[in-house]
Protein backbone atom coordinates (compact mmCIF):
# COMPACT_ATOMS: atom_id res chain seq x y z
CA UNK A 1 0.00 0.00 0.00
CA UNK A 2 1.22 3.21 -1.00
CA UNK A 3 2.32 5.73 2.10
CA UNK A 4 -0.08 8.37 0.71
CA UNK A 5 -3.31 6.23 1.40
CA UNK A 6 -5.73 8.23 3.49
CA UNK A 7 -7.51 6.21 6.12
CA UNK A 8 -10.72 8.77 6.74
CA UNK A 9 -12.72 8.76 10.31
CA UNK A 10 -9.43 6.67 11.26
CA UNK A 11 -10.47 3.47 8.79
CA UNK A 12 -12.66 1.85 11.91
CA UNK A 13 -13.80 -1.19 11.18
CA UNK A 14 -11.99 -1.67 7.77
CA UNK A 15 -10.56 -5.39 6.31
CA UNK A 16 -8.24 -4.75 3.75
CA UNK A 17 -6.80 -7.71 1.78
CA UNK A 18 -5.78 -5.78 -1.34
CA UNK A 19 -3.29 -6.96 -4.39
CA UNK A 20 -2.27 -3.25 -4.81
CA UNK A 21 -3.34 -0.05 -3.68
CA UNK A 22 -2.00 3.05 -5.16
CA UNK A 23 -1.29 6.73 -4.52
CA UNK A 24 -3.66 9.15 -3.16
CA UNK A 25 -6.78 6.51 -2.39
CA UNK A 26 -9.01 7.37 0.36
CA UNK A 27 -10.64 4.66 2.26
CA UNK A 28 -13.54 5.70 4.62
CA UNK A 29 -14.98 3.48 7.46
CA UNK A 30 -16.51 -0.32 7.60
CA UNK A 31 -14.90 -0.96 3.95
CA UNK A 32 -13.46 -4.39 3.02
CA UNK A 33 -11.39 -5.20 0.66
CA UNK A 34 -10.39 -8.84 0.13
CA UNK A 35 -10.91 -11.92 -2.11
CA UNK A 36 -14.45 -13.43 -3.40
CA UNK A 37 -13.27 -16.89 -4.56
CA UNK A 38 -15.47 -19.91 -4.94
CA UNK A 39 -14.60 -23.80 -5.25
CA UNK A 40 -15.82 -25.58 -8.48
CA UNK A 41 -16.58 -29.11 -6.77
CA UNK A 42 -17.14 -30.35 -10.73
CA UNK A 43 -13.65 -29.46 -11.51
CA UNK A 44 -11.71 -29.38 -8.30
CA UNK A 45 -10.29 -26.17 -8.82
CA UNK A 46 -10.38 -22.74 -6.82
CA UNK A 47 -11.92 -20.58 -8.98
CA UNK A 48 -12.00 -15.95 -9.24
CA UNK A 49 -8.85 -16.27 -7.13
CA UNK A 50 -6.88 -13.02 -6.52
CA UNK A 51 -7.51 -9.92 -4.84
CA UNK A 52 -8.34 -6.68 -6.04
CA UNK A 53 -6.02 -3.42 -7.24
CA UNK A 54 -7.19 -0.13 -6.30
CA UNK A 55 -5.38 2.65 -9.13
CA UNK A 56 -4.68 6.26 -8.09
CA UNK A 57 -7.03 8.73 -6.85
CA UNK A 58 -9.82 6.56 -6.07
CA UNK A 59 -12.05 7.03 -2.98
CA UNK A 60 -14.07 4.52 -1.61
CA UNK A 61 -16.95 5.53 0.72
CA UNK A 62 -18.32 4.61 3.90
CA UNK A 63 -19.41 0.30 4.03
CA UNK A 64 -18.40 -0.47 0.40
CA UNK A 65 -17.19 -4.12 -0.67
CA UNK A 66 -15.03 -4.44 -3.01
CA UNK A 67 -14.14 -8.12 -3.74
CA UNK A 68 -12.09 -10.55 -5.91
CA UNK A 69 -9.33 -10.38 -8.80
CA UNK A 70 -10.83 -7.02 -10.22
CA UNK A 71 -8.96 -3.22 -10.86
CA UNK A 72 -10.66 -0.23 -9.97
CA UNK A 73 -9.89 2.19 -11.88
CA UNK A 74 -8.18 5.40 -11.42
CA UNK A 75 -9.74 8.59 -10.40
CA UNK A 76 -13.16 6.42 -9.39
CA UNK A 77 -15.34 6.93 -6.72
CA UNK A 78 -16.75 4.00 -4.80
CA UNK A 79 -20.34 4.75 -3.44
CA UNK A 80 -21.58 4.43 0.11
CA UNK A 81 -22.88 0.69 0.62
CA UNK A 82 -21.85 -0.37 -2.50
CA UNK A 83 -20.95 -3.80 -3.63
CA UNK A 84 -18.18 -4.58 -6.39
CA UNK A 85 -17.33 -7.70 -8.07
CA UNK A 86 -16.39 -6.51 -11.51
CA UNK A 87 -13.83 -4.09 -12.63
CA UNK A 88 -14.69 -0.23 -12.65
CA UNK A 89 -13.64 1.76 -15.54
CA UNK A 90 -11.53 4.78 -14.60
CA UNK A 91 -13.00 7.95 -14.01
CA UNK A 92 -16.47 6.29 -12.64
CA UNK A 93 -18.72 6.59 -10.26
CA UNK A 94 -19.66 3.02 -8.92
CA UNK A 95 -22.69 2.16 -6.70
CA UNK A 96 -25.02 -0.13 -5.78
CA UNK A 97 -24.03 -3.84 -7.01
CA UNK A 98 -22.08 -3.50 -9.89
CA UNK A 99 -23.31 -0.26 -11.28
CA UNK A 100 -20.88 2.62 -12.64
CA UNK A 101 -21.50 5.46 -14.76
CA UNK A 102 -19.14 7.97 -16.17
CA UNK A 103 -17.96 10.44 -13.00
CA UNK A 104 -18.45 14.41 -13.77
CA UNK A 105 -15.37 15.97 -14.03
CA UNK A 106 -16.92 19.18 -12.75
CA UNK A 107 -17.00 17.79 -9.02
CA UNK A 108 -15.32 15.75 -6.21
CA UNK A 109 -17.33 13.55 -4.63
CA UNK A 110 -16.94 12.49 -0.28
CA UNK A 111 -13.19 14.00 -0.37
CA UNK A 112 -11.53 17.14 -1.64
CA UNK A 113 -8.26 18.34 0.02
CA UNK A 114 -9.66 21.87 0.24
CA UNK A 115 -12.71 20.10 2.92
CA UNK A 116 -15.90 21.88 4.27
CA UNK A 117 -15.42 23.40 7.65
CA UNK A 118 -17.13 21.70 10.18
CA UNK A 119 -18.78 24.52 11.87
CA UNK A 120 -20.63 25.29 8.32
CA UNK A 121 -21.92 21.67 8.10
CA UNK A 122 -23.23 22.38 11.70
CA UNK A 123 -25.20 25.36 11.05
CA UNK A 124 -26.25 23.85 7.60
CA UNK A 125 -28.04 20.88 10.17
CA UNK A 126 -29.42 23.30 12.49
CA UNK A 127 -31.11 24.77 9.82
CA UNK A 128 -32.59 21.66 8.78
CA UNK A 129 -33.55 20.53 11.75
CA UNK A 130 -35.52 23.86 12.38
CA UNK A 131 -37.33 23.67 9.18
CA UNK A 132 -38.35 19.53 9.76
CA UNK A 133 -39.53 21.02 13.12
CA UNK A 134 -41.81 23.72 11.66
CA UNK A 135 -43.16 21.36 9.08
CA UNK A 136 -44.15 18.84 11.76
CA UNK A 137 -45.83 20.67 14.88
CA UNK A 138 -47.90 18.86 16.78
CA UNK A 139 -50.59 20.84 18.03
Amino acid sequence: MDKSVLFAHHGRGCTIVASKICENVVIFQNVSIGANLKYNKINAEWENVGNPIIARNVIIADGAKILGPIIIGENSVIGAGSIITKNIPANSVAYGVNQFKPKDENYDFIFNSNMINPQEIIEVNKKLVAKFNERNKTI
